[in-house]
């Protein structure tokens, strides 16, 4: 079936009417819209994602944020599929030239609609997880022009998600019972992983005060590859999708999610780590920076995810999914078995 490609999207509706979202297409593309659909996909409760027909039933994917977003994660994947990497699927113009437009309190971005899955739906054949690395690699070494450059943001090994576990920690240990069911789930299992959530802080601690003396070189990183941001079609090609996290940063940033436990689980670390440098090529790997990306991005989403399940009510449907995203990363040979096997490494 056709789905979302950006692989990021609330459950639920939002709170703007199918008639505005028509007339806004109509003024701001010049397209005639007389079908739209909301695909309740995806994990971030602040973007919705819509198909939209045409009368002659050309497709679109439009893409609705609510909040404030980084310009650069619509204009950099304009600029890479631009420099000739198709597999990047670039955002459409407006009619004065503009990569997004706003929509009653949302920013809409409008992308032609590509059938297909995510990839922890549907497998990545081999020759495309070749021409994955390949791509990736393209990405890696493209010279950004000075104006895109400028307001890419760098890494600094910030302590910020790791301090807001802490204190999630401590505030599931006081004695303040939580009413909402889906928070007490995550609070009692919180508890119960306490020593291990704590090991992990501490070694992105260590990790990221030895990258900070010694920082690596940095690159144009997509910050955040997962099997949900490959979008697979039907005739197995395959994009890269969502740059909202794009990042300027050691390589190992996109890197640690090879053979980290976050591809699909369609092959084991060693069989997928091998078919993705086949395309990627041979380079050394900075051993600190990989096992810090592999601890920090499990301290992010546990965060992210504590964040609105634990402060918040909100979310309907979204909550009990969030809480699955936290508890997947503790299974056997997941996230935090591989970056652990990355720091005894």
């Amino acid at each position: 079936m056709a789905v979302d490609f950006t692989a990021v999207s609330m459950l639920e509706k939002p709170d703007i009417a199918d008639e505005t979202i028509i007339t806004g297409i109509q003024l701001n593309y010049g397209l005639t819209i007389h079908h739209l659909a909301f695909l309740p996909l995806g994990a971030d409760v602040n973007t919705a994602v819509y198909r939209l027909h045409t009368p002659e039933d050309t497709l679109y994917f439009l893409k609705l944020r609510r909040g404030p977003f980084a310009e650069v994660s619509i204009i950099l994947p304009r600029f890479l599929h631009d420099l000739g990497i198709e597999q990047i699927i670039a955002p459409l113009p407006t009619r004065a030239g503009q990569l997004w437009t706003a929509m009653e309190g949302y920013t809409a971005v409008l992308y032609p609609f590509i059938a297909g899955e995510d990839g922890y739906h549907v497998a990545l054949p081999d020759r495309q997880w070749v021409a994955f690395g390949a791509a990736l690699r393209r990405v890696h070494t493209a010279v950004l022009p000075p104006h895109i450059l400028a307001h890419i943001r760098r890494e600094t090994y910030p302590a910020t998600f790791r301090t807001a576990v802490r204190g999630f920690l401590a505030q599931v240990n006081r004695e303040e019972p939580f009413v909402d069911a889906i928070a007490a789930e995550l609070a009692a299992f919180l508890r119960a992983r306490q020593d291990e959530i704590e090991h992990l802080c501490r070694r992105a601690d260590d990790l990221a005060h030895r990258l900070q003396v010694q920082p690596p070189e940095l690159t144009i990183c997509h910050a955040d590859i997962h099997a949900g941001n490959l979008h697979i079609t039907p005739d197995g090609a395959f994009f890269l999708v969502d740059w909202d996290e794009a990042l300027l940063a050691p390589k190992e940033r996109d890197l640690m999610s090879i053979g980290g436990g976050l591809m699909g689980g369609w092959r084991s670390a060693a069989e997928e780590t091998a078919v993705f440098y086949q395309g990627y090529g041979a380079v050394p790997l900075n051993a600190a920076a990989l096992a810090y990306y592999r601890y920090e991005r499990i301290i992010q989403d546990i965060a992210a995810y504590c964040q609105e399940l634990l402060l918040t009510a909100v979310g309907g449907e979204d909550r009990a999914q969030s809480l699955h995203y936290v508890k997947s990363n503790f299974a056997p040979n997941g996230t935090i078995a591989q970056a652990q096997a990355a720091d005894a490494r």
